[in-house]
């Protein structure tokens, strides 16, 4: 069972989710809902501490059951749903579509799951939504997966690991592994896919992919397991991950 400090936080995602899944501000829930601003705040925060009957008022506001906001986070689905995290060229795609083959269950890359989402190529959502659109499809892409699959391999974008809420979906749901590559390592498969984007040309490609790395270290290390795909073949980088799950 959850402690009261998890679950607290727990109930605070859930509600700050659903505003942003549907672009709903604190302001406007408050309002509908009849609680203050400063009391969802807080709720939104972990901090919360609420009654039933507001419990209730905030429900009705989203249109959501109540007991959908209370239940406890089922902790089995986390370990069936397995998300690979890491930048371009960690090998997320390919290692997941074996690793989803060789424990027979679904393998969802989420980029491909934006495209549906948006009804266009991921190229044509940057430019026509920017940055901001392509983190709503997102959220909801993920959103929808966790709801279709109880047991499922995801490879998720490089990039969503900066997106809090999304991650903070991903990581409550899902055993998160970061796949982890040198630099020079990340190039070389970058290159043999033959597209640098988002990297301005091949000259400067190597010095922003360290830099990415360092920049994300810290995010990709909120992952429950690190697996170095670095200079390994493709069979030892599987049996390491399967490694990975026995011991979790």
């Amino acid at each position: 069972m959850m402690t009261s400090t998890a679950y607290l936080a727990h109930l605070g995602d859930r509600v700050r989710g659903w505003r942003t899944e549907n672009g709903v501000t604190r302001k406007a829930l408050a309002l509908s809902s009849g609680v203050s601003e400063r009391y969802l705040a807080q709720l939104e925060s972990g901090a919360g501490n609420i009654s039933v009957l507001l419990l209730r008022r905030i429900a009705h506001a989203m249109s959501v059951p109540v007991e959908e906001l209370v239940r406890e986070q089922d902790a089995a689905p986390k370990r069936r749903r397995i998300a690979l995290i890491g930048l371009r060229g960690a090998g997320k795609s390919t290692l997941g579509e074996k690793l989803a083959a060789a424990l027979e269950v679904p393998f969802v890359e989420l980029d491909r799951e934006v495209e549906r989402e948006a009804g266009a190529p991921l190229g044509e959502v940057f430019s026509m939504y920017g940055q901001d659109g392509f983190r709503r499809f997102e959220r909801r892409a993920l959103s929808r997966v966790l709801k279709a699959h109880r047991s499922v391999v995801i490879a998720a974008s490089g990039s969503l690991v900066t997106a809090p809420e999304t991650y903070r979906l991903l990581l409550e749901n899902c055993f998160c592994i970061w796949l982890k590559a040198s630099p020079e390592e990340h190039m070389q498969r970058v290159m043999a896919q033959g597209d640098l984007r988002p990297f301005r040309g091949r000259s400067a490609a190597l010095d922003e992919i360290r830099r990415l790395l360092a920049d994300r270290d810290g995010l990709y290390a909120r992952a429950d397991a690190a697996v170095d795909t670095t200079h390994r073949p493709l069979k030892q980088t599987l049996a390491e991950l399967r490694r990975a799950l026995e011991k979790a």
